[in-house]
């Protein structure tokens, strides 16, 4: 009854504004509504709220003032709450506590029980203590990132220094300056990046006697049988291959560039780089077919390119991987392989008994973490800058250093090491931390002593050569009369 009733109201007021000859309608709804709202308002104020069918009964009691409900908890529990004396009580708030470290030094609300003074004191010395350990830390860290601006700025004033030594005094009288004293102690504290390229140019020499031009040539042929390569070969045809035609095909130089230095985004497919690479790798497949295609090569070639000019960096290539070490891990040569881990082993035992034996115990052998270290020259394996840097120094000691490095290596982390087994070793050397620094590792480099009952690197594999050649001798069949 009551909705009709609120229908009919409704509809006659309509009925009455349409017929009442108003000239504005609008301001009697404007004027209806506004006066239906004023009214409405006291009883809105006075109703506590709403529910779901109806209105929440009126309190009948006003919300209790904080020193009731003090007296009412001190009449039900007996104990009298004495508040701690004015020294002890933060009278101002002069921050708004941002986590509940700064909470604790703030009072309870008035309706619940006040802290004692005890709790108060123990709780501003907790603070006092967090406090005094954050300020600690942001010194700690302070110092350490002014230390660390001070030897960048510090290394780049040797860099810029050492630029111009050796581009007014070095380069121009290559051959009578290298081996000088001066010379093989500023090449040991690292190349500047300007001159890095060109001094590893001349450090590797070009005996091969390449050109641009034959690189082009090389490079032009690479191209036409990939062309042919993606045309006619098949599944059938690349399973028939020989193993160099497989190594040198276009599919695996592809793979094997995409996971060339991932992080840097520079090597993948649509990098800037991504071309140049191929186009050396692939160019050293046709000029070395009796190599052909090895993992590990794309690794070498970045590092070259991201320092020398294309056809410079195919030349520096071709002639590195033509020494005797590289050309041995490449072709794998498990004879020569095996006389350059031996010789490693005579230095490691020189150098590090204790972990030698921790190593000969699990017989655990160079070849697990030293075949990935020389295939990449410890591009893959260490932070791209001090790649670089063990690569100054070979480019001036040669295959030694490699040697020498792993050993560095193997005496950083000879603690670590001690305590661990096969597994954890193995896995530890095949991916290396990645915060090595160049200082630490180079200290380490500099302690091994390539030295063995006065023996040099050198006589030291000499010597195994020559055993292992009078060993085949002995063995060979006697000659048949």
């Amino acid at each position: 009854m009551l909705l009709g009733c609120t229908k009919q109201c409704s509809t006659a007021s309509l009925l009455f504004v349409a017929h009442s000859g108003a000239q504005n309608p609008s301001s009697l709804f404007r004027n209806f509504f506004t006066k239906r709202t004023k009214e409405l308002k006291p009883a809105v104020q006075s109703a506590p709220g709403w529910k779901l069918f109806g209105k929440v009964p009126p309190r009948e009691n006003l919300p209790k003032d904080s020193k009731i409900i003090q007296q009412e908890y001190e009449a039900r529990t007996g104990r009298m709450y004495k508040p701690p004396p004015p020294s002890a009580r933060r009278k101002n708030i002069e921050f708004e506590p941002l986590s509940t470290t700064a909470l604790i030094l703030e009072d309870r609300p008035a309706n619940l029980p006040a802290k004692s003074v005890e709790e108060a004191l123990r709780h501003r010395q907790e603070y006092d203590e967090m406090v005094a350990e954050a300020k600690k830390r942001e010194i700690k860290e302070a110092h350490k990132r002014k230390k660390i601006m001070r030897e960048r700025f510090k290394q780049e004033d040797n860099i810029a220094s050492a630029m111009v030594i050796w581009v007014n005094e070095i380069l121009p009288n290559w051959e009578g300056m290298r081996a000088t004293r001066r010379v093989r102690e500023l090449w040991w504290q690292g190349l500047p990046p300007s001159v890095r390229g060109k001094v590893w140019s001349l450090a590797v020499g070009n005996e091969l006697n390449i050109t641009p031009e034959l690189y082009e040539i090389f490079l032009s042929r690479a191209k036409e049988r990939w062309k042919s390569f993606s045309e006619t070969s098949t599944e059938n045809d690349v399973e028939g291959a020989s193993v160099a035609d497989r190594e040198a095909s276009l599919e695996l130089i592809k793979l094997d560039i995409s996971r060339t230095f991932p992080s840097l985004y520079i090597f993948q497919k649509g990098g800037p780089y991504h071309d140049l690479l191929h186009s050396v790798l692939g160019a050293y497949t046709c000029y070395r077919p009796d190599v052909g295609y090895v993992q590990g090569m794309s690794f070498i070639a970045a590092v070259l390119i991201l320092n020398l000019e294309e056809a410079d960096a195919f030349i520096a290539f071709a002639n590195l991987l033509n020494k005797p070490c590289q050309l041995a891990f490449f072709r794998v040569d498990h004879s020569m392989m095996l006389k350059y881990f031996a010789a490693f082993e005579v230095f490691f035992e020189e150098n590090l008994p204790k972990l030698f034996l921790h190593f000969k115990s699990y017989s655990l052998t160079p070849d697990i973490y030293l075949i990935d270290w020389i295939f990449t020259l410890y591009s893959k394996s260490l932070p791209l800058d001090l790649a670089c840097r063990v690569w100054d120094v070979f480019c001036r000691d040669g295959e030694e250093f490699l040697f020498r490095t792993g050993l560095g290596i193997l005496r950083l982390y000879e603690d670590i090491l001690l305590q661990m087994d096969f597994i954890h070793i193995a896995q530890f050397l095949t991916k290396l931390p990645e915060d090595i620094t160049s200082e630490k590792l180079f200290s380490c480099i500099a302690a091994i002593q390539m030295q063995n009952s006065n023996k040099k690197w050198a006589q030291v594999f000499a010597s195994l050569m020559k055993d292992n050649k009078e060993g085949d001798k002995n063995h060979s069949p006697a000659p048949k009369s």
